[in-house]
């Protein structure tokens, strides 16, 4: 009752106004003399006043329609903010960078999803891609990031944290609506530091991340990745792929497809690895100057109009604590080996 009540004062000049003109129109026509005269300037006289209040009409449903846009934008902007909190800017000696650009032309909300957390395991990463996009995608980057932020800590390897992102996927298709649509899944990427300096992943339908080091630019892993998650089960042996070892001055940068799908007026694909390349040939720059030099290289190829929300996490070993103890050198096969 106190809802309805605190709604009644906003609602009652969107209806009320309208009716008011409408009625002021009703009482014209029906009893003011030059609307019952036949001459031109009787009928210009009405017709100005009836244009003059359609345009009222109309620039008052405008403004109200504008108002109610931006309500939701916000509220729609304060979730997103919740949900894809930004991560701190130091992860257990990892130096962190991460941001999102929704698809939605001013909007502040997309289907991209990542965190970063220091666990007893390592730094977990996360980083996935919604089916869809915009606010329409929010209910699903809940269930996988709430998910992944318990199970980043509880479980002590890759293999179980996917269950649980898998657990929390078929729950929350199972809550939908029976005449909402449950084709949607997520790509997603599981990535895992360890102390000494060892990586691993596990890759659901996901772009493997671009590692930057000694001025190379290579992909993490060619490993075929598994289906997505949500609409295939998983295998019953889930083995993460090992990716060698996250070197002192190495940087790893993850993105959504988004990023590799990016095309400009002429149809061309975003040239993320030759902008890579160029990049590692540089001094070593901090991830925050990386990550804005991969949005505005993007920006101008897409003449800031992307197809598709966009993800970039960038990650630095800047080695202050990850160590990598025997893991001197980079692991030659990150072609499918297991992880012990």
């Amino acid at each position: 009752m106190f809802r309805i009540k605190a709604r009644l004062p906003r609602a009652a000049p969107a209806v009320g106004l309208p009716a008011a003109w409408g009625a002021t129109v009703l009482a014209y026509e029906l009893t003011c003399p030059p609307a019952h005269r036949e001459g031109l300037c009787a009928r210009v006289v009405s017709g100005a006043v009836l244009l003059a209040v359609g345009a009222g009409l109309l620039l008052h449903s405008r403004r109200t329609l504008l108002r109610e846009l931006r309500r939701a934008r916000t509220v729609a902007g304060a979730a997103q903010s919740v949900l894809l909190r930004p991560p701190p800017a130091r992860v257990a000696g990892v130096r962190v960078a991460a941001a999102q650009l929704s698809a939605d032309r001013g909007a502040r909300v997309g289907g991209d999803l990542y965190e970063v957390t220091a666990t007893d395991h390592g730094v977990r990463v996360l980083i996935g891609d919604v089916r869809g996009h915009g606010i329409g995608a929010l209910g699903t980057v809940a269930a996988v990031l709430g998910s992944f932020r318990e199970a980043a800590h509880d479980e002590p390897d890759l293999g179980g944290v996917l269950r649980r992102l898998d657990r929390a996927m078929d729950r929350h298709l199972g809550e939908r609506p029976h005449d909402e649509p449950v084709e949607d899944f997520v790509t997603a990427l599981l990535l895992e530091i360890r102390p000494d300096g060892e990586l691993v992943a596990l890759n659901c339908g996901h772009p493997w991340p671009f590692l930057l080091g000694d001025g190379r630019v290579e992909p993490l892993a060619r490993a075929d990745p598994l289906p997505p998650v949500g609409p295939f089960p998983l295998p019953g042996d889930l083995v993460p792929v090992r990716c060698g070892a996250f070197l002192p001055g190495d940087v790893l940068v993850l993105y959504t497809d988004g990023v590799e799908d990016a095309r400009d007026a002429a149809g061309r694909f975003f040239p993320l690895p030759t902008i890579l390349a160029g990049l590692a040939g540089r001094p070593p720059a901090a991830p925050e100057t990386t990550l804005r030099l991969l949005f505005s290289a993007l920006l101008r190829h897409t003449r800031g109009r992307p197809a598709d929300d966009v993800a970039l996490v960038v990650l630095a070993n800047d080695g202050a604590r990850v160590t990598c103890g025997p893991l001197v050198a980079r692991t030659s096969d990150t072609g499918g080996s297991a992880a012990p």
